[in-house]
């Protein structure tokens, strides 16, 4: 099975493809980003084709995407959703499966403790994944943490 995790964001969104059988499989993993050199809209535009490349190359079964659990400041919440708003919308489109967890969620299923830091999250992504390295930047460790909650959550 194919799953691509997501850490969206409209500046940097955040993915993550593995593989899982008997094992887990890191197939890629990167940042989609965009500057303010472009209007919202067009950062979404963006952020739009560049995930439909990344899934019809390798055409994911399930899509696991961090929810937006708290924000201090409302402004980058509100930003947040909206790239949220697309990247359901082309999982959607492309009918995969949509699954949704909390930071708390991804926390636990990575690392056993929902109250992990970062630099706790990304040695767990490194050595699950068997990575000679921490994944840089943190969106995409974040992205193939949600799929490694993925693969660990599904049946």
């Amino acid at each position: 099975m194919i799953i691509l995790g997501i850490d969206p964001g409209t500046a940097a969104t955040g993915y993550g493809v593995i593989k899982k059988d008997n094992n887990l499989e890191m197939i890629d993993y990167g940042c989609i980003e965009t500057t303010t050199d472009y209007s919202t809209a067009e950062r979404l535009n963006i952020l739009d084709k560049e995930l439909s490349k990344i899934i019809k190359k390798y055409q994911p079964e399930r899509i696991a995407i961090e929810d937006i659990f708290f924000f201090k400041n409302i402004k980058t919440a509100i930003k947040v959703s909206q790239a949220r708003g697309v990247i359901l919308a082309r999982a959607a489109k492309t009918k995969m499966q949509i699954i949704e967890y909390t930071p708390l969620q991804i926390k636990q299923a990575v690392t056993s403790y929902g109250r992990a830091d970062k630099n706790q999250v990304q040695q767990m992504v490194k050595l699950l994944l068997n990575l000679k390295q921490i994944p840089k930047p943190d969106d995409a460790a974040d992205a193939l943490a949600a799929a490694i909650c993925c693969a660990n959550s599904t049946r």
